[in-house]
């Protein structure tokens, strides 16, 4: 199970989520995406057409609710991944207990990262709960394809001196992703002649895939040497 959390809103939780979704359904997994964002973006997505057959959203979960919608989807399906809500809740506090990988998606800007060092301390307390660690990594998302930023230089150093996991792949400010969750289906659905850059979209959605993919089996085997 994969949870997507920070409580600054606009971080990118969940054009990760679902990038990272539509590249696992598209490799023929089963996926389940429990939508626990009261916005509703990916339930919204899931109306529109073109969702694989493999992907199942939920939609319908509350805090009293979660534990049991999440073990559920864990027996039906090879992947769930959870879009949490962007506040600090017992919805949160539970989907990060339970979760074998959690990815906190961060803009390069230091109100971001202080979001992130919210959810990393709430980890950190679900872990001591759990008696277990939580492995967990930042996601830099929105970064520019163009240049790297001062203020995500200053990210980069504050989460390095911090001793903070991050991505070595960053989800890249790409059109085809906000045309995705405007008009359904996966990224390698959609029309190169109606959207810029859409081979190196679906490549940088390639590369986050096979890496989060590579930190949940290095995790998975880390745990099964501390067994």
């Amino acid at each position: 199970m994969i949870s997507f959390a920070n409580p600054k809103g606009g971080a990118g939780k969940t054009t990760s989520a679902l990038l990272l979704a539509g590249e696992l359904a598209a490799r023929g997994a089963s996926v389940a995406i429990v939508d626990a964002d009261p916005e509703r973006w990916i339930s919204q997505w899931g109306a529109m057409p073109g969702k694989p057959a493999n992907i199942t959203i939920i939609g319908d979960v509350t805090e009293d609710s979660v534990v049991d919608v999440v073990e559920d989807a864990s027996t039906e399906h090879q992947f769930v991944i959870i879009d949490l809500e962007g506040t600090a809740s017992l919805m949160v506090a539970n989907a990060i207990g339970m979760s074998d990988f959690v990815i906190i998606p961060t803009q390069g800007a230091s109100m971001d990262a202080k979001g992130a060092s919210k959810t990393i301390k709430l980890i950190r307390n679900q872990a001591r709960l759990a008696k277990r660690e939580i492995p967990h990594a930042v996601l830099l998302t929105r970064v520019s394809a163009a240049v790297a930023s001062r203020s995500l230089k200053n990210v980069r150093d504050q989460l390095d001196a911090a001793g903070i996991e991050v991505f070595a792949s960053s989800i890249v400010e790409r059109a085809a992703y906000r045309d995705m969750l405007d008009f359904g289906g996966l990224l390698s659905k959609l029309d190169p002649k109606h959207v810029s850059n859409l081979d190196k979209a679906v490549q940088n959605a390639m590369d986050f895939t096979a890496e989060v993919i590579t930190r949940l089996k290095d995790a998975q085997a880390e745990q099964g040497r501390a067994a």
